[in-house]
C-alpha cells in the first residue's frame, strides 16, 4: 500500500508545526509610544534610572517571556520607598516599602493583572538565592508620563528589585543596577 504523504512532506509539515508553535510563544512587542521631554525636576534618575527622550519611539509590551522552572530575566535596581524612583506607592498594596525590605516588581506579563501580587519568587543570580515578595508591576504598557515619573516603559523581561535583594545576592553595590538573574514562584 503507498502511503499518502511522502517522508519528505511529513518532515516539511514536522517543521512548519514546530515554527509555529515556537513563533507563538514569543514575546513580541504591542505597540509602541512615542517619548516626552519631562518638564524640569520631573524625572527621578536615582539608581540610573532612565528618562524619557523626546520623540523617541518606545516598544510596549502585554506580555512577558513564558514562565518555566527556572525564567530568565533581567533585574534592575528600583526604590520602592516615597519619594524614590518607583514612582508612587505599590500597586499591590498601595504602600511604599523600606528599601531594606526584598521587594520586587514584575514586568507586566509576568505581574499577570497583580495575580502575584504580596506572593513571593525566589532570584537566583550571582551564585546566591533570595526569596522577595512582588508588592508591584514595572509597567510595560506605558510610560513617559507623570504617573511613570517620566520613565519609559519596561521591558518585557524585568524584575525590579529593591536595595534588599541586590545585598541578599552578594552584589557589590558598584555593579548594582543591571544583572541576568534566573527567578520562579517560591
Amino acid at each position: 500500500m503507498k502511503s499518502f504523504f511522502s517522508k519528505r512532506s511529513i518532515l516539511v509539515i514536522l517543521l512548519l508545526t514546530i515554527f509555529i508553535v515556537s513563533d507563538a510563544q514569543q514575546c513580541r512587542p504591542s505597540g509602541r509610544i512615542r517619548g516626552k521631554k519631562p518638564p524640569p525636576g520631573q524625572c527621578n534618575q536615582e539608581d540610573d534610572s532612565d528618562c524619557c527622550k523626546a520623540g523617541k519611539m518606545y516598544p510596549t509590551y502585554t506580555c512577558s517571556p513564558p514562565m518555566s522552572g527556572n525564567t530568565q530575566a533581567y533585574l534592575t535596581l528600583n526604590s520602592f520607598e516615597a519619594g524614590g524612583d518607583g514612582g508612587g506607592p505599590s500597586e499591590c498594596d498601595g504602600k511604599y516599602h523600606n528599601d531594606n525590605t526584598p521587594v520586587v516588581a514584575l514586568s507586566t506579563g509576568w505581574y499577570n493583572s497583580g495575580s502575584r501580587c504580596l506572593k513571593n519568587i525566589r532570584i537566583n543570580g550571582n551564585g546566591q538565592s533570595v526569596v522577595a515578595m512582588v508588592v508591584d508591576e514595572c509597567d510595560s504598557t506605558e510610560g513617559c508620563d507623570a504617573d511613570h515619573d517620566y520613565q519609559p516603559p519596561c521591558p518585557n523581561n524585568i524584575v525590579d528589585a529593591s536595595k534588599a535583594v541586590w545585598k541578599a545576592l552578594g552584589v557589590s553595590k558598584d555593579n548594582w543596577g543591571g544583572l541576568d538573574i534566573t527567578w520562579s514562584d517560591a
